[in-house]
C-alpha cells in the first residue's frame, strides 16, 4: 500500500524553509555586491523574527495588537540590564528578554483577555504606551531618552567551543540559526492542535466556547507567547545595534510591524510576515537612498493592498498559484476529452 504524500503542515521541515535557508545563507556572499549594507541582512531576520511572533496574534488568533513595539523594546532593555546587572552570559541574557517580555506580556493579557475588537485593540495601545513612558521616564535605570548604551555582542559560549560574535558575518549567521530554529518551532505551533484552537477561536469565539474551549486562556496564552518571542528578538536587536532605545516601544514604532505583516499578508500565510519585512526594509534601505520621503511611497503600497489585495502579497502569490494550476487541470481535462472522444470511437 503507498502512502499519502505528507503535507507541508505534518511536516517538522518544509520545502519552502529549506530554500529560505539556502538562500539567506548566501545573503554575506553577495549582499555589499549589489549596493546593500551587510548590516541589513542581520535586521531582516531579527525583523522576520518579530514580525512572525506578532504574526501569532494578528494572523492566527486575529487580535489587533497595536502596541507590540512594547514588548520588543522590553526585550532589548532586559538583555541589556542583564548584562550590565547579573551576568555577560549571551544565554542567560536572551532568556531574560524571553521571561521578562512574556511577564509583562502575561499581565497585560490579564488585562485584555476578556475584551475584543477594538476595545481588545485601543487597550494593547494604552499598555504599550504606558512601558514606553517608563522607559522613557525611568532615566536611572533605561538611560532614558539617550538609551542604554553600550550593549556588547556576547560570544556564543557552548563549553566545549566559544564563538566571537563581534563581527556583522558571525552575528548573522548566529541569528540566522536562531532564525531557522525559530521558525520550525512557530511553524510546529501554528500546526498543533493548540494553533487549530487559536485559529477556531479567530473565526468565531462563541462558538469555540460552546465546544468546549476556555477562550479567555487561550487568548491570554498565545498573547504572552508572542510577547515573549517579541521580546527574544528585541534582545539580539540589542545586540545587533549595540544598544536599547525608547523608539522600538513607541507607537509608529509598533505600527511598523503591523503594515509589514498585512502588506506581506500575514492573514493568510506563514510567510507573509516575512515577504513583509524583505518588502519594508529593502524599501527603506533603496528608496531612503534617494529621497527622505520614502515611507510615502510605502504607505502608498499599503494603501493600495488594503484597497485592491486585503490578502496582501503572499496571498496574491497564492492565489495566482491556484489559479494557474485550476486552469492547468482544465486543459488537461479538456486534453483528455478530447483524446478520448475526438476520434468518433472507442479505442
Amino acid at each position: 500500500m503507498i502512502p499519502a504524500p505528507q503535507s507541508d503542515s505534518t511536516r517538522l521541515i518544509t520545502p519552502t524553509m529549506l530554500v529560505l535557508w539556502l538562500v539567506l545563507a548566501t545573503v554575506p556572499l553577495w549582499i555589499a555586491r549589489v549596493g546593500l549594507y551587510p548590516y541589513l541582512g542581520i535586521e531582516i531576520l531579527i525583523w522576520s523574527l518579530y514580525a512572525l511572533a506578532f504574526n501569532l496574534v494578528l494572523g492566527t488568533a486575529g487580535l489587533p495588537s497595536f502596541g507590540h513595539g512594547a514588548y520588543f523594546g522590553i526585550g532589548a532593555y532586559a538583555f541589556g540590564l542583564c548584562q550590565f546587572n547579573v551576568v555577560a552570559n549571551l544565554w542567560i541574557c536572551l532568556v531574560a528578554a524571553f521571561a521578562v517580555a512574556g511577564l509583562a506580556g502575561a499581565l497585560v493579557a490579564l488585562f485584555i483577555s476578556h475584551r475584543r475588537g477594538i476595545y481588545y485593540a485601543f487597550m494593547t495601545i494604552a499598555f504599550g504606551q504606558i512601558f514606553w513612558t517608563l522607559a522613557i521616564k525611568s532615566h536611572k535605570v533605561t538611560g532614558g531618552e539617550d538609551g542604554l548604551l553600550k550593549i556588547a555582542r556576547l560570544p556564543a559560549d557552548f563549553g566545549f567551543a566559544s564563538f566571537d560574535l563581534a563581527g556583522n558575518v558571525a552575528f548573522y549567521y548566529f541569528v540566522l540559526i536562531v532564525f531557522g530554529i525559530a521558525v520550525i518551532a512557530l511553524w510546529r505551533l501554528v500546526h498543533s492542535p493548540y494553533g487549530r484552537a487559536i485559529a477556531a477561536i479567530k473565526q468565531s469565539e462563541t462558538r469555540a466556547a460552546h465546544l468546549g474551549y476556555n477562550v479567555w486562556l487561550y487568548k491570554a496564552s498565545i498573547f504572552a507567547l508572542s510577547a515573549a518571542i517579541s521580546g527574544f528578538a528585541g534582545g539580539l536587536f540589542a545586540m545587533a545595534q549595540l544598544a536599547a532605545f525608547p523608539d522600538v516601544m513607541s507607537l509608529h514604532q509598533s505600527g511598523y510591524v503591523v503594515m509589514m505583516t498585512l502588506v506581506g499578508g500575514g492573514l493568510v500565510s506563514f510567510w507573509g510576515p516575512v515577504i513583509g519585512v524583505f518588502l519594508f526594509l529593502i524599501a527603506r534601505d533603496v528608496i531612503g537612498a534617494m529621497t527622505n520621503a520614502w515611507m510615502l511611497y510605502f504607505g502608498l503600497l499599503f494603501i493600495a493592498v488594503v484597497l485592491f489585495r486585503p490578502e496582501g502579497v503572499a496571498g496574491a502569490i497564492m492565489a495566482t498559484w491556484q489559479n494557474r494550476s485550476l486552469n492547468s487541470m482544465r486543459q488537461q481535462g479538456g486534453t483528455a476529452l478530447r483524446l478520448l472522444f475526438g476520434g468518433g470511437r472507442w479505442r
